[in-house]
């Protein structure tokens, strides 16, 4: 099985899960797929093929596929941004794929961009002091179920039970010696 073949169902199990499908239009599929495929092979990683990647797991996390904006687009528009992944309106034809807005912050893309200028080569990545400096990472807590995720910030829908961004609350941790 080519890398290619195991993105392509990597995502139709994802879609299957989900309750979405895949791109109807078998060409554009195909670029989204070696495009998640060629990003895995670059970062180590599949980020969006629609997105900018950093090549830094902690700054491009929200956008490894599924990303973090995924559930938020397919529930609003019926697509996700780059439209790998859609809902059953979509795939049969009653909704037509259009772009939509993009709902990564203009923050997280401005650092993908710096971390990115800084990439020395597709394989190493310098990651500027001041970035590590800013970006601090939190524990969140899922209210409704409990899930737990170390990000800068929550995910705007949990990936378990699929609260929205609201129903996350820091979580803090104290070490007693």
């Amino acid at each position: 099985m080519t890398s290619v073949e195991k993105a392509r169902v990597r995502a139709e199990s994802d879609a299957r899960a989900h309750g979405y499908y895949l791109h109807p239009d078998p060409a554009s599929l195909q670029d989204l797929l070696e495009g998640l495929q060629r990003n895995e092979e670059r970062y180590g990683y599949p980020s969006c093929p629609c997105r900018l990647a950093s090549g830094a797991f902690a700054v491009d996390r929200d956008i490894i596929c599924p990303c973090d904006y995924r559930d938020p687009d397919v529930q609003e528009y019926g697509y996700c941004y780059c439209a790998l992944y859609i809902r059953k309106d979509v795939s049969e034809g009653e909704t037509p794929i259009t772009p939509i807005p993009e709902r990564r912050p203009p923050a997280k893309q401005a650092r993908a961009y710096d971390v990115a200028a800084e990439t020395t080569n597709d394989k190493h990545v310098n990651i500027p002091v001041t970035l590590l400096l800013t970006n601090t990472l939190n524990l969140w807590y899922c209210k409704q179920c409990g899930y737990v995720c170390f990000r800068e910030d929550s995910p705007y829908l949990c990936p378990i039970c699929k609260a929205k961004k609201e129903m996350f609350a820091p979580l803090s941790i104290t070490v007693q010696g």
